[in-house]
């Protein structure tokens, strides 16, 4: 029979075992459109002044 070894942060009931948890807050930012179409505008903006300042 084979032993299989646990290491320490990986027993159960452990507070290492559980994932984290994302907060409200940060499922809300995720699934919000508006925050999303914000996000999106401003890498677009970022992207094009990198553009315009590699083209002069």
């Amino acid at each position: 029979m084979v032993e299989q070894k646990i290491l320490d942060n990986q027993k159960p009931y452990e507070q290492a075992y559980y994932p984290p948890v994302p907060t409200w807050f940060t499922l809300y930012l995720r699934t919000s459109i508006l925050w999303q179409l914000f996000r999106f505008l401003v890498i677009n903006i970022k992207m094009l002044i990198l553009v315009r300042k590699s083209h002069s």
